[in-house]
Formats: C-alpha cells, structure tokens, sequence
C-alpha cells in the first residue's frame, strides 16, 4: 500500500471540498482550484477528511494512488496558506524592478528582459528579492523556475538568479603565478 496514498488529508475550517464524477474542486479563502481524478482510484469527503482509494491492485492504480492524494492535500494547502518561492539575484549591475505580475530585469545582456507571470501568480520586489507566490503549487514552482532561467547563477563568481535556499558549488578561478 501507498504510504503517501493511505493517509487521509485533514481539511482546514474554511476550506470545502467538492467530488464530482470526473474532478475534485478545493474552495477556500484565497481561491478555487480544480483537479481531474485518474481513473484508476476513488476519492471520498468523510467527515472533515479526504480519503483516496484504488480500486484494483494493478501497476497503474498503486502508481497514481499517493500521486492522487498528493495532488489534493497541495490544492487544501494552496487555498488556505498559499505557496511562496522566493529568488535572490546576484550581480554587479544586474536590478529588478516591477511587480504585480510583470517583471523587468537587467541581467547584464544588452536589453532589458521582461517577464510576465500567469494569471494566478504575484510577484513581489524588494531590492533584489523576488517572491512568487500563489495558490497552485505546480504554477508557482514553475514561474521560479522560468525566472531562475533567464540568467542562471555561474560558478565562478556566483552571479545570476538564485532560490535564497540553494548552494551554488562555486569553481577556483585561473591558478595565477
């Protein structure tokens, strides 16, 4: 058995889950978000939790049995607190300036670039912090990661776009006499 997939999500006050015959939808304070079911599990509201289940014990079904489970206690999250990713940009000359959902950088290339989030995300800046955030998980990691895109950080000196968490493994330069 799943051990993701067999724990039951604990649902918030505030928070309402709908099962339909073909999707599940998650309201709660911040929004509304909706997810497909897989075919090969069954999901429940029993009280104030929700219970996945597979049907059968093939390959497909144990698969998506913790995916499925997953896939809603994120969306129960996203509705009640949200999700933030925060960015740190490093560079002599590089700036950040925007918000909301547009962005324009100077990232040491000859243009400026501009970058413009999807519906459903906001970007904030503070000097050289960028903090995503939103209520679908997928959504904001995926806007993180395509603003992390546009000048990823070297090794040798560290400059680019960074998460604040992550290490960049920096290289020795020349060896000079």
């Amino acid at each position: 058995m799943s051990r993701i997939g067999k724990l039951p999500v604990v649902i918030p006050a505030g928070v309402t889950i709908t099962v339909d015959p073909n999707d599940v939808t998650v309201t709660g304070p911040k929004g509304t978000l909706k997810q497909f079911i897989v075919p090969n599990v069954t999901v429940k509201v029993e009280g104030d939790e929700f219970v996945v289940t597979r049907n059968d014990e093939s390959k497909a079904a144990k698969s998506c049995h913790g995916l499925m489970r997953a896939l809603v206690a994120n969306m129960v999250k996203g509705v009640s607190e949200g999700f933030k990713k925060e960015l740190e940009v490093n560079g002599v000359g590089f700036r950040v300036a925007g918000g909301g959902r547009a962005l324009e950088l100077a990232l040491g290339y000859s243009h400026p670039v501009k970058f413009e989030a999807p519906e459903g995300v906001n970007l904030t800046v503070d000097k050289m912090h960028i903090t995503v955030e939103g209520i679908n998980k997928q959504l904001v990691g995926q806007v993180a990661a395509d603003i992390r895109a546009l000048r990823k950080p070297e090794p040798y000196k560290g400059k680019g776009i960074k998460y604040v968490d992550e290490q960049i493994r920096r290289k020795a330069g020349k060896a000079g006499n």
